[in-house]
């Protein structure tokens, strides 16, 4: 992945890079964990559904 794309968690409002922090699931689920307060959103909407 790319190093230089970061996302901010809406829970502690931290910068993380996007491969520690986001999953992609076979069934096309992706899911967020902030690794600094352990926010988690599942289930999240791609553009694919």
């Amino acid at each position: 992945m790319n190093p230089e794309l970061e996302v901010v968690c809406p829970a502690c409002h931290k910068k993380s890079e996007l491969e520690h922090t986001i999953t992609a699931q076979s069934n096309q689920n992706i899911i967020f964990v902030c690794p600094h307060c352990g926010y988690e959103k599942r289930n999240i909407e791609t553009s694919k559904g």
